[in-house]
């Protein structure tokens, strides 16, 4: 379940590893290393290597090394950091209860005893050696007025299937989705290319005020409208039922009654 506001608190909690040296690469997944890295190739660039920053673009955080390569790590749907023996994150929606050492599917262990570590039950996350950051849209927290109307407000595709799209877009998933379109009064299911001057300009300024109140309260599932995304569930904002639908691939929730 991470989306934006999650990998931004990993990102701040992760830059307790910036200045550490990097003593040991523990990357015993193949299935865990994407886009052709493997367990020796990050230990060449990370092993000796000091952690000279740590960033973030959409959903993908970025470790800079001192060796000159960035790592890149994504958390899947289940996917939590934890630095020196503490979770940025105790519990995510959608996840296991459980907190078990076996799911961890990288670390680094640092000179000084520590270590960073993703642990994923699912294993739908990865790390990989200088991802391509320009694959990635605009990051969502930098989205500008412009660039909503011309990376995302075209075309014929639904707007909510635009919204969840990385290359134009960076960082915003489903819960976030849901919870701007349904508190800018519009239908996921509208063609992005259909909207009006006024309406992107709302879409916008929901977005933005998703985005800040969800990093403030803590997660993606602190919205109005999450505790109803449920079969049956009724609209917050006016009691009608909600309507439940596949859009972008994704389940999503939305009022038939004030979203049009």
């Amino acid at each position: 379940m991470p989306e934006i506001i999650e990998i931004e608190i990993y990102r701040r909690w992760g830059e307790a590893m910036v200045g550490r040296r990097i003593e040991t690469v523990v990357a015993d997944d193949d299935w865990f290393l994407k886009d052709g890295a493997t367990a020796e190739a990050v230990a060449a660039v990370a092993e000796g290597s000091t952690v000279d920053a740590v960033r973030r673009r959409g959903k993908l955080m970025l470790v800079d090394l001192s060796s000159g390569s960035t790592l890149g790590w994504r958390f899947g749907m289940t996917g939590r950091l934890i630095v020196d023996g503490d979770a940025a994150i105790d519990q995510l929606e959608y996840s296991s209860m459980r907190d078990d050492p076996a799911w961890d599917r990288f670390a680094l262990g640092f000179t000084d005893g520590g270590s960073a570590r993703i642990r994923d039950p699912r294993r739908l996350g990865g790390v990989s050696i200088d991802p391509d950051e320009d694959a990635l849209g605009v990051d969502a927290f930098a989205l500008t007025a412009g660039e909503l109307r011309d990376r995302v407000a075209i075309g014929s595709v639904a707007i909510k299937a635009r919204l969840l799209d990385q290359k134009r877009v960076a960082g915003i998933g489903n819960l976030i989705a849901d919870e701007t379109l349904w508190r800018a009064g519009l239908d996921p299911a509208r063609p992005a290319g259909a909207l009006s001057e006024p309406e992107r300009r709302r879409l916008l300024r929901h977005l933005r005020s998703v985005l800040t109140d969800f990093d403030r309260d803590g997660g993606s599932h602190t919205g109005r409208l999450h505790e109803s995304r449920v079969r049956g569930g009724l609209c917050p904002m006016d009691g009608a039922p909600l309507d439940r639908r596949t859009i972008g691939g994704r389940t999503t929730f939305s009022c038939p009654h004030h979203q049009g």
